[in-house]
């Protein structure tokens, strides 16, 4: 996969990607990221890339020529362009699933300052933002949504460490413990030692479900709730914290305490 990213900025990015997984993937040729100084692209002779907003009003807007000339020179019929735009769907999990395992070459540009010439979004293929607040431009949103992509490239990281994670079926994603066993009176949960793998899938499915109905009702709604998610519930709503599933898996696995 290729990834480039139109900015104004590229210093931003020096030691984002030359770091942990997303280094790794690069050393692997897994994904080639390149960054695109928009300013190149100026055909203004003093090198400007943005004016004042014609209308009046506060700050500076990027122009259109630049961005769209290294959009132009960046790109094929097998890039998706996207915009970083508070005018966007909001990105999730699911989306970045979706550029990890169907885009080859994904185009993002970056704005700054006031904004970007509302002219530019013909000329990307989707406007996409990071969250609704305000960001000084969009090289932290690219950030986040090229490391989001990359860690879902096969090879980048273990495939084990993707089966279950948070946003996955619109759960949170249950708490995980290491060691001590009591740290200050604060203590691991026995069920996580009894050993019976299925106990404890579902001890962590009720976590799940406690969590982000709690934390994320938006994304608790949308869940396909099973039988057993509705007995799960069930307990939780009863305050049924060692339900006699649970009692049976502890009792076995005191002994792997430490």
């Amino acid at each position: 996969m290729k990834i480039t990213i139109l900015t104004l900025f590229p210093s931003m990015f020096d030691g984002v990607f030359s770091n942990s997984i997303i280094k790794r993937a690069i050393t692997k040729d897994l994904v080639q990221i390149e960054i695109i100084n928009i300013r190149d692209y100026t055909l203004d002779k003093y090198s400007r890339v943005d004016t004042p907003p014609i209308g009046g009003g506060a700050g500076l807007i990027m122009k259109c020529q630049p961005i769209v000339d290294a959009i132009k020179s960046k790109s094929n019929i097998k890039t998706h362009k996207i915009l970083l735009s508070p005018q966007g769907k909001t990105f999730t999990q699911d989306k970045a699933k979706e550029y990890a395992s169907k885009v080859e070459h994904l185009l993002i540009v970056c704005g700054h300052y006031e904004g970007v010439d509302y002219r530019v979004n013909k000329y990307v293929d989707e406007l996409v933002s990071i969250g609704d607040f305000i960001l000084t431009g969009g090289e932290i949103g690219a950030m986040a949504i090229t490391d989001a992509i990359i860690r879902l490239l096969d090879g980048a990281i273990t495939s084990s460490s993707l089966d279950i994670e948070t946003f996955d079926n619109n759960l949170l994603e249950y708490p995980q413990y290491t060691e001590p066993y009591d740290f200050n009176g604060d203590k691991v949960p026995s069920i996580l030692y009894c050993g019976n793998h299925k106990a404890i899938e579902k001890y962590r499915r009720k976590e799940s479900l406690r969590l982000t109905r709690i934390y994320r009702k938006d994304l608790f709604d949308k869940i396909n709730l099973t039988k057993q998610d509705k007995k799960l519930l069930e307990e939780i709503d009863n305050n049924i914290d060692e339900p006699d599933w649970l009692k049976k898996a502890v009792e076995k696995g005191k002994k792997f305490i430490k």
